[in-house]
């Protein structure tokens, strides 16, 4: 087994803010389709590698509760953060260190009002 993760979903209860948000603070566009009776919009992720969707659908609520999901932040995640704010999103804990070895760590509440995380080796 190469990863523990296959693909994650992050839940969204508007999909249009929900894309503008994450396009906005990735830097790409996201596009919405039907599927599996909601709608999906893949983020970016590289050929083999994991990846995760926003997902909306009837049994999925978005929470700041539970489970974080921790996006790459890139080289240095402050690019991402920055944008957070002006994007609709707030941050929940700034830039953070963990340890040298593995890098930063930060927290934010997307549009949608989910916790998600962000890691970068800078």
């Amino acid at each position: 087994m190469k990863n523990a993760i296959n693909w994650f979903e992050i839940p969204v209860s508007d999909m249009p803010r929900a894309c503008q948000f994450y396009g906005a603070i990735l830097d790409t566009p996201l596009n919405a389709s039907p599927m599996c009776g909601g709608e999906v919009a893949v983020l970016p992720y590289a050929d083999g590698a994991v990846g995760g969707s926003l997902f909306k659908h009837a049994d999925l609520t978005p929470t700041a509760q539970g489970t974080v999901v921790y996006l790459n932040g890139g080289d240095d995640l402050s690019a991402i953060l920055d944008r957070v704010g002006a994007a609709g999103g707030s941050i929940s804990l700034p830039k953070t260190p963990i340890t040298p070895e593995i890098g930063y760590m930060a927290l934010f509440i997307d549009s949608e009002g989910n916790r998600v995380g962000l890691h970068s080796p800078n």
